[in-house]
């Protein structure tokens, strides 16, 4: 059980101890957990204020773009879409060169044999031109042996062929506009290369059937639709059908066509998306550095701060509490700010602390040099036996002292991370008035008197440990207080939320001053006739650490009688219920 407290009169030749110099106690020792980091690894840790774009903001910005840009890489393709209107392309090929092919198996084969028959080549060209005069598709001939004896784009000579072509518009689209077709041809040329296996279409000055496979398998009476892609990304459709006549095959036409429609739809499809993208891109952007504004911003402030008070700042460093926000962040600096101010309370009290210890430490060790320093030019027995008295009191302050002072630091340390648990009050105070009676017996100590409420529950939220300290620190006070076999109450009443304690004596009272200084440490205030130094002045300073730690009040009170007069003092102690 700590030593008693010590409550009446206040401690002789008061030394104002300086302030310690806060930069100068400051420990220069690496913080706990942080030993074996290295200085480069503490210097990324830190916050950088000049960081032009803040990690939070690109991660937001990420985080939002990334769903935009997975649906654009999936439309960017539009696979499904070119596909089907490629395969609508070939097979209406299909369908335009069995019309053909039956026109040109009607006219342009003569009656007779079928070994003896071939085709009119001339009256075949004129057929082929005028069906296909006002489409883009391109025509060709091939008879049965292979040769190619028809070109809708070609005028046949005997001395060769001259192809037509059509030439680009000259009207042209501004410098701009064409190296952005010009981009958007490369960009998805390079797309449709590393996934595509089209074959690639090459043209030779003198075509025959052996150049096309599905000439070949129309000349021997299947039509087959063909699709390749020039060394350009273009595609080129192709169909060919056999040309025939009661079922003989005369030659084989093969009808082609560019994909340029097809780009263009497909070109279409794509910009849009392109513009729909760009839109909802801008706005995600906007929308991510606003939200990764109103995140990051005040973070980086809340950490620039927090290490602005590490270095050793002034504690005109105030913490940003962001009182206008109503979400996480604003919870966060309004309890990074009762931290600080936590912390700032705490070093404010270690260094009264330090100073208090100093001041009281200085008292015993100034009397104690005086005697030792007279005991040394004393020559008489008489006179250096009670110098040696003083010295023997003075070395016996001086250890109770240290070790209240060592048990209120160790009190501090270990409040600090104690496990509050339910603790019934009726059972403990129970067993602690039996063991003071029991041991009071022939002491002629003042006798504890306990009043319960009979309804009721007392359990409160503490440590049975420590609430015994308390209350064997507040009964040893009032038992230093209280007249010979004097009574001693110990009442304890639940409330709506809360359970109070009452201790009272029959002693002389507090002076109404200094009810709120008896808590203070080192303070003492003794009854006359009692030797100076016996007590350190720690009892109370103690019971209002421990009960205020568990989340509870500690007051002091006289207890007056019907006439006026002071009749005791009352120790008031109101504990959570559990």
């Amino acid at each position: 059980m700590d030593a008693p407290d010590d409550v009446r009169m206040p401690s002789a030749d008061p030394v104002d101890a300086p302030e310690p110099d806060r930069e100068a106690v400051r420990p220069r020792t690496a913080p706990k957990g942080t030993s074996g980091v290295s200085a480069d690894v503490t210097k990324r840790l830190r916050p950088r204020d000049g960081r032009r774009f803040s990690r939070l903001t690109l991660r937001v910005m990420a985080l939002s773009i990334f769903p935009v840009a997975t649906i654009f890489g999936g439309l960017m393709y539009v696979r499904a879409y070119e596909r089907s209107l490629i395969e609508t392309e070939v097979t209406g090929l299909g369908t335009q060169a069995r019309m053909i092919a039956g026109a040109l198996g009607e006219s342009t084969i003569p009656s007779g044999l079928p070994d003896e028959k071939t085709l009119n080549v001339t009256l075949a060209q004129n057929v082929i031109r005028r069906m296909l005069r006002p489409t883009r598709v391109r025509a060709r001939l091939f008879g049965r042996d292979g040769k190619l004896v028809a070109d809708s784009r070609a005028l046949l000579r005997p001395g060769g062929a001259i192809r037509q072509e059509e030439l680009p518009s000259l009207a042209g689209r501004g410098w701009v506009l064409t190296k952005l077709n010009q981009f958007y041809d490369w960009f998805f040329y390079l797309l449709a290369k590393g996934r595509d296996e089209t074959p690639v279409y090459y043209e030779k000055p003198y075509e025959s059937a052996t150049d096309y496979p599905e000439v070949q398998r129309a000349l021997l009476g299947d039509a087959k639709g063909y699709v390749r892609r020039t060394q350009d990304g273009y595609l080129v459709l192709s169909h060919a059908v056999p040309v025939q006549r009661y079922k003989t095959v005369f030659g084989a036409l093969m009808l082609s066509m560019s994909s340029a429609e097809i780009d263009e739809n497909v070109r279409s499809v794509r910009q849009d998306i392109v513009q729909v993208f760009a839109v909802v891109l801008f706005f995600t952007v906007l929308l991510s550095l606003y939200l990764a504004r109103t995140i990051a911003a005040p973070i980086n402030k809340l950490a620039a701060t927090a290490d602005a008070m590490r270095r050793g700042k002034p504690r005109s460093v105030v913490i940003p509490t962001f009182i206008d926000r109503r979400d996480e962040i604003g919870d966060l600096s309004a309890a990074l700010h009762d931290l600080t101010n936590d912390l700032w309370d705490r070093m404010d009290a270690i260094e009264r602390f330090a100073a208090d210890v100093a001041h009281e430490i200085k008292n015993p060790l100034s009397s104690l040099r005086s005697a030792v320093e007279t005991a040394a030019k004393v020559k008489d027995p008489e006179k250096q036996r009670k110098l040696m008295a003083v010295i023997e009191q003075d070395v016996k302050r001086l250890d109770r002292l240290i070790t209240d002072i060592s048990r209120a630091s160790r009190i501090d340390a270990e409040m600090s991370r104690v496990n509050v648990e339910p603790v019934d009050l009726r059972k403990l105070l129970e067993t602690f008035v039996d063991i003071h009676e029991t041991t009071r017996e022939g002491t002629g100590g003042a006798r504890l008197e306990l009043k319960l409420a009979p309804r009721g529950a007392l359990t409160v939220r503490g440590h049975d440990d420590r609430l015994v300290q308390v209350f064997g620190n507040l009964v040893s006070n009032a038992e230093s207080f209280s007249p010979p076999d004097g009574v001693i109450t110990i009442s304890a009443t639940p409330s709506k939320d809360r359970v109070l304690v009452m201790i009272e004596d029959r002693g002389p009272g507090i002076p109404e001053s200094k009810l709120a200084d008896i808590f203070q440490r080192f303070y003492t205030e003794r009854p006359s006739g009692e030797a100076f130094g016996q007590h350190s002045g720690l009892g109370l300073s103690i019971s209002k650490q421990i009960i205020e730690a568990l989340g509870g009040t500690i007051t002091a009170e006289n207890v007056y009688g019907a006439d006026g007069k002071v009749r005791g003092a009352r120790f008031l102690i109101a504990l959570n219920r559990a």
